[in-house]
C-alpha cells in the first residue's frame, strides 16, 4: 500500500558543481535554502537586501546588487562579479505603493500603514517584473542558469483563499515566462530557465502538519531537508554528490565540541582533522574552507 503522493521532478537541463557561484532572493524559502548551500561550501549570495516577497522587490534587489558605486573596495566589487546559478523565490504578489511616490517598496521599515496603499499585481504585471530580473542577470552572464521557484509559506494575513489565490497568480507568471524561453541579450545560447516544485513537494508531498513549525504556517527543518534532498537530487553533478559525500565528515569534525579541550585525545583528533582539511583543499583548489 502506498500513503502518499509523490511529486515527480524530471532532472534538470543543467548540473550545479561543487562549490558554484550562486545567488538566492526572495522570501525566507530562500534564506533557509541558501544557508544550506553555503554549509556545503557553495559560494552564494543570499538576499543581500534582506527578504523579499513579490517580484518587483526581487526585481529591485537584482537592480541594487549590480549597481556598483566606484566607491567599493575590491572584496566588494568581487561580490557583485556573475553568478552561474540564480534561484528566486516568489511568495506573494501582494505589494505596498508609498503613496507620496507612487513607488513599490520593499520595506514599510515601520512606517504608518496609512502612507501606503496595499495591491496585488496582476499575472502579466508579475510575469514582466520576471521577465526584467531574468534580462538583468543574463546581461551579466548569458549562460547564467535561472531555477524559480514559489514559497510553500502561507499567508495568514492574508486569508487562506486569498493567499491561494496570490500562489495561482505566482505560479501562472512563472508558466508564462518559462514557456516563452527567453534567449539571452546577444541572441547567443542562453543559459537555462526551469521551474522547482518547491511548493508542490510540502502542500502535496508532505501534507501533514509535522512537516511546520509551532506556527502551523512555516515549513519545519525537518521539511527544509527534505526539500534540499530533492534539489539535490535534480540539479546536482556526480562531481557535487561526491564532494559534498567527502565534505560531511570534514564539517561535522570541525563542529565537534569536546567536553575537555586540553585532553591529549581532543588535540589528536585537531590533528586529523586538519591533516582531512589539508589533503580535501588539495584535491579541491578552490576550497575556500
Amino acid at each position: 500500500m502506498i500513503f502518499r503522493t509523490k511529486v515527480n521532478i524530471p532532472q534538470a537541463p543543467f548540473s550545479i558543481e561543487p562549490m558554484e557561484r550562486m545567488l538566492f532572493v526572495g522570501s525566507c524559502f530562500a534564506d533557509n535554502m541558501g544557508k544550506r548551500f553555503r554549509e556545503e561550501q557553495f559560494q552564494t549570495v543570499i538576499n543581500p537586501y534582506g527578504v523579499m516577497y513579490n517580484p518587483a522587490s526581487i526585481l529591485h534587489t537584482v537592480e541594487h546588487f549590480f549597481t556598483v558605486s566606484p566607491s567599493l573596495d575590491s572584496e566588494e566589487k568581487k561580490e557583485t562579479q556573475p553568478f552561474n546559478v540564480a534561484v528566486l523565490t516568489l511568495g506573494t504578489n501582494h505589494v505596498y505603493i508609498e503613496k507620496a511616490t507612487g513607488k513599490i517598496v520593499d520595506n514599510c521599515q515601520k512606517r504608518p500603514q496609512n502612507l501606503f496603499d496595499e495591491r496585488e499585481l496582476s499575472v502579466e504585471e508579475c510575469a514582466d517584473l520576471l521577465r526584467k530580473t531574468i534580462h538583468l542577470l543574463r546581461e551579466k552572464n548569458p549562460q547564467i542558469n535561472i531555477i524559480l521557484t514559489l514559497s510553500p509559506i502561507r499567508y495568514a494575513k492574508y486569508g487562506y483563499h486569498e493567499s491561494q489565490l496570490s500562489k495561482a497568480t505566482l505560479l501562472l507568471s512563472i508558466e508564462h515566462v518559462i514557456r516563452e524561453t527567453p534567449q539571452s541579450p546577444d541572441g547567443g545560447a542562453a543559459g537555462e530557465l526551469c521551474y522547482f516544485p518547491a511548493y508542490e513537494l510540502v502542500l502535496d508531498e508532505l501534507r501533514d502538519y509535522r512537516f511546520y513549525q509551532s506556527d502551523m504556517l512555516h515549513p519545519s527543518p525537518q521539511a527544509v531537508d527534505y526539500i534540499y534532498e530533492r534539489f539535490a537530487d535534480t540539479f546536482f553533478s556526480k562531481a557535487t554528490h561526491c564532494f559534498i559525500r567527502e565534505w560531511q565528515p570534514i564539517k561535522k569534525a570541525l563542529a565537534h565540541r569536546p567536553f575537555n579541550p586540553d585532553s591529549d585525545e581532543y588535540k589528536d583528533f585537531i590533528k586529523k582533522t586538519q591533516e582531512k582539511l589539508r589533503c580535501f583543499s588539495k584535491k579541491y583548489p578552490n576550497f575556500a574552507g
